[in-house]
């Protein structure tokens, strides 16, 4: 019910953190993987490790903010391995830390721009030869931060509410054509991209204090997730949100 076997699977953001866990953790269900970001020695390192352990892996670097390498990024993955079963859409930013009054309209756009047009213009150049097919399975990263209100990175928020908004909006349009779309909704990971969140001692105690597990995520907790909504195992699951964050956003603090 989870095996990948056969399947090729592209992950953004994929060269370090939750989207490493993700490709890490699809290649060894049997995928094919796709590593990608920004950084093509980041990519390249990523693929060779997973090389070695004896699995398939390729390094296509891309700005996912620039459309032109989204494009080179789907017909490499095309060329190469002839189809695209699974997309990850992982990669996002988040370049301000305060409360939205202090968003320039230079970070709106580029938060936006970034974590949502992007993931549309990706789902649009990768989903049709998944109809095609009458196959596939879409995975969105989204955030705790979309369903609760912050005070800091509230605008990261809006932006991953609308990710999870699209994901509905896709899994009605292409769910008649055998594509499942889905969202996982992390909460605070250890990760480079939230560092700034977690090596805060007083706000890192503080989630831990108001979680029930009592920790905060490792990439892995996501990994399997996505694995999860990728394969057979989830092939009535469509159009949802999962959440993944130890139990935070349902927990009284009282």
């Amino acid at each position: 019910m989870f095996d990948l076997t056969g399947k090729v699977a592209l992950i953004t953001g994929s060269s370090r953190g939750i989207g490493r866990s993700i490709a890490e953790c699809m290649a060894r269900a049997g995928a094919k993987v796709v590593i990608s970001s920004r950084k093509a020695d980041a990519c390249a390192a990523v693929a060779e490790e997973l090389g070695r352990a004896g699995f398939e892996a390729m390094a296509v670097p891309c700005n996912i903010s620039r459309k032109e390498e989204l494009r080179t990024l789907v017909d490499t993955t095309l060329e190469t391995w002839g189809r695209i079963d699974v997309l990850v859409c992982n990669a996002a930013t988040n370049p301000v830390y305060g409360p939205s009054i202090e968003v320039s309209d230079e970070a709106f756009d580029k938060i936006l721009g970034t974590n949502v047009r992007s993931t549309f213009w990706l789902c649009n150049m990768v989903l049709p030869q998944m109809a095609e097919r009458g196959d596939g399975a879409v995975v969105l990263l989204s955030s705790i931060t979309a369903l609760t209100g912050n005070p800091v990175i509230g605008i990261y928020g809006v932006s991953k509410a609308a990710e999870a908004q699209l994901a509905r909006n896709l899994a009605v349009e292409w769910g008649p054509r055998g594509i499942r779309v889905n969202c996982i909704a992390p909460g605070l990971v250890k990760t480079d991209f939230a560092r700034a969140l977690w090596e805060n001692p007083d706000l890192l105690k503080r989630v831990e204090e108001r979680t029930p597990l009592r920790r905060i995520g490792d990439p892995d907790d996501i990994g399997g997730i996505a694995t999860f909504l990728a394969s057979r195992a989830a092939r009535f699951v469509t159009g949802q949100v999962i959440v993944a964050d130890g139990g935070a956003t349902i927990s009284d603090p009282l």
